[in-house]
């Protein structure tokens, strides 16, 4: 029974993340930490390895409708790939505690700014392909370390940060999309080194994955307006991030 509503849980965060180009880690963690799995050996871990899959399955629609830039998200993706590892050894060496308020601060100040530029209107100018790449790597290496030790991919700091450039909403997800692969599987194995793996949980979460990313990738790319998306995805966050809170000063 535990596994089905996680299955569930995992399946419909999936769909609702996918549109936006993140992994979902966001959800994905503290969901399996309050199914009674340790956030550090398992949640985390697992939120990664989801992140990641999830992330590389819709840009498959994403890439079809030539949506993501290749070329101004590889410096960020590969600065990520890097840091997304330190991270996820850094998070051996925290309190559980302090990962969870870290965790929630992370989820609050994503879903405030997501709530903002959702009555922003969509970005005329994109920066310069050099500009992109500078900024890239710094932020790359921010996101890939904080996301790699939280099990967050780093989609949420990346996704901002791309609308700021000036990339247009579905264009900056799918390129999101593109950075997270990488720094999600890198932080992932960063965590599988140190021996943490739970093979039953990880197939059904992974099938679940697999599902709802898939729709969530069809319904952005053909149907899905950005507003409502965003708005779908601040709503989401600050519900999560309010049970978190909870949870640690309760």
């Amino acid at each position: 029974m535990l596994y089905t509503i996680v299955f569930l849980v995992i399946a419909a965060a999936s769909f609702i993340f996918a549109m936006l180009g993140l992994g979902g880690g966001m959800v994905y963690v503290p969901v399996l930490n309050w199914a009674g799995f340790d956030m550090v050996s398992v949640a985390i871990p697992l939120g990664l390895l989801l992140n990641g899959l999830n992330t590389a399955l819709v840009l498959i629609p994403f890439a079809r409708k030539k949506m993501v830039d290749w070329k101004g998200g590889a410096v960020m993706a590969g600065t990520a790939l890097i840091a997304s590892p330190l991270g996820a050894m850094t998070s051996e060496h925290v309190p559980v505690q302090t990962l969870k308020i870290l965790f929630a601060a992370m989820v609050v100040a994503a879903a405030l700014r997501t709530l903002w530029a959702s009555k922003q209107a969509e970005p005329e100018k994109m920066m310069s392909l050099k500009q992109r790449s500078i900024i890239g790597f710094f932020v790359g290496s921010f996101a890939g370390f904080i996301g790699g030790m939280l099990g967050l991919g780093g989609g949420f700091i990346i996704a901002p940060i791309l609308m700021m450039m000036g990339y247009k909403t579905k264009e900056a997800a799918a390129t999101t999309a593109f950075v997270v692969t990488f720094s999600s599987f890198s932080g992932y194995l960063g965590h599988v080194s140190q021996g943490h793996m739970n093979w039953p949980l990880t197939i059904v979460v992974v099938i679940a994955v697999i599902i709802g990313s898939q729709l969530g990738g069809r319904y952005m790319t053909q149907k899905a307006k950005s507003k409502q998306v965003k708005v779908a995805y601040a709503v989401v966050l600050l519900l999560i991030a309010i049970k978190m809170v909870y949870g640690v000063v309760a």
